[in-house]
């Protein structure tokens, strides 16, 4: 197997820099329309004339098969390049975006979230493996951070906006902005070609070479760990957030703009403080931070288990955010460190356990909420609470120190 890579200093700083903003730009808006569809299931649902938990399957339909598609990006990426692959990802996205408009039912609404789905999937996991590349990996966690910045930004905004717009443009609207914002995205990247295919070559190999790539990466503690951490985190993020609009509508009464304003922390810490998290990674270790961050996340789900002023809403929102801005990105750096030639298939798999756990977490909680919240609540914060407290022993390696040694070993 022969690959070419640039090596990180081979590119100049500034214009390193600016790639790296234009990709969390396109992160940004590809997650802001992930997450914007959650608020308005109730919306949804008045329109469609049916059931919040007929609607609610459009979140997995989406986040499902754009979790498995990933592994095929990865593989095709790292085969044919990135700039081919990526640029065809984004204008897939941008294009099925406008297209979901026109469902007329919410068969059709599942379908093009689906086909959306499978299209969009190869912008997110390529632009992490290019920090990668990018960047040595005691710098990564300031590049994560941004990137995993502008995914919680997608979130801080999707969430409310998308609540909060569609009582003025409707829901079709709102698809047709969004779609429009990506072909855009897709304008202002194409002069970044020649540095992504500069940055990360096609590697060559066989079936064999590929299916061994897997066996490397989950065949070490390491790589089982911590994609199984990204898979069952993933799960509960999505479950707790997909609900969140339904909870908040039927505990508080409240509409789609008082959804949208309950949600509005969610997403706000990563965004303000993404790059100091991940600066903070790699000066102290993710093996303090990640406990931590799943503990925030438990206490999140407790209090809305328990109950609270609507007022406070929005800081528990915050709570919840800040737990996957102080786990999923720590995650993702280790993964870059695994991935070696293979950076697209790495991060590829990563992303396909983070979308899945995704899907698998709406279609779990919704399950569970034949009960009732508390219920559904009470179990996905007894299953953080052991998260965390296994993360103290399963992630202690993961400290500044272990660096040099630390690409294939558990």
């Amino acid at each position: 197997m022969r690959v070419r890579q640039t090596a990180p200093g081979a590119i100049d700083d500034h214009r390193r820099e600016r790639l790296l903003r234009m990709l969390a730009a396109a992160t940004f808006i590809i997650f802001f329309q992930a997450y914007m569809v959650a608020p308005i299931i109730p919306a949804l649902s008045n329109a469609f004339g049916t059931s919040v938990q007929t609607v609610g399957l459009i979140v997995p339909a989406y986040l499902i098969p754009y979790g498995i598609a990933t592994l095929a990006y990865g593989i095709l990426a790292d085969r044919l390049g990135y700039p081919c692959v990526m640029f065809v990802s984004l204008m897939a996205f941008s294009a099925l975006t406008m297209l979901t408009a026109t469902a007329q039912s919410v068969e059709q609404l599942a379908l093009w979230r689906t086909v959306t789905g499978i299209g969009a999937s190869g912008v997110v996991p390529l632009a992490l493996a290019l920090v990668g590349r990018l960047y040595p990996y005691e710098q990564r966690g300031r590049p994560l951070g941004w990137l995993f910045g502008a995914m919680a930004g997608g979130m801080a905004f999707g969430s409310p906006l998308g609540a909060m717009i569609v009582p003025f443009v409707g829901w079709q609207g709102l698809f047709v902005v969004v779609g429009a914002v990506g072909a855009v995205l897709l304008l202002v990247l194409l002069p970044y070609r020649s540095v992504i295919a500069a940055t990360a070559q096609s590697v060559t190999g066989t079936l064999r070479d590929l299916v061994r790539g897997y066996k490397d990466l989950l065949g070490t503690p390491r790589g089982q760990r911590t994609y199984g951490y990204v898979l069952i985190n993933s799960i509960f993020h999505s479950g707790v957030f997909t609900w969140l609009g339904v909870y908040f509508e039927q505990r508080y009464g409240v509409g789609p703009i008082g959804i949208g304003l309950a949600l509005l922390g969610y997403g706000v810490p990563g965004l303000l403080f993404g790059p100091l998290i991940g600066r903070a990674a790699d000066r102290f270790g993710r093996a303090r931070l990640i406990p931590i961050g799943l503990l925030l996340s438990t206490l999140a789900a407790a209090a809305l288990m328990l109950g609270f002023p609507m007022v406070l809403a929005p800081v528990v929102a915050m709570v919840l955010s800040l737990g996957y801005d102080m786990t999923q990105p720590l995650f993702a750096g280790i993964v870059t460190s695994l991935g070696g030639k293979r950076a697209g298939q790495a991060m590829g798999l990563n992303v396909f356990m983070l979308f899945v756990g995704f899907g698998l977490g709406s279609l779990i909680f919704g399950e569970l909420l034949r009960y009732n919240f508390a219920a559904a609540l009470g179990v996905f914060a007894v299953v953080e609470m052991i998260l965390a407290l296994l993360s103290l022993a399963l992630f202690r390696s993961e400290v500044p120190s272990a660096r040099p040694t630390i690409s294939t070993q558990g």
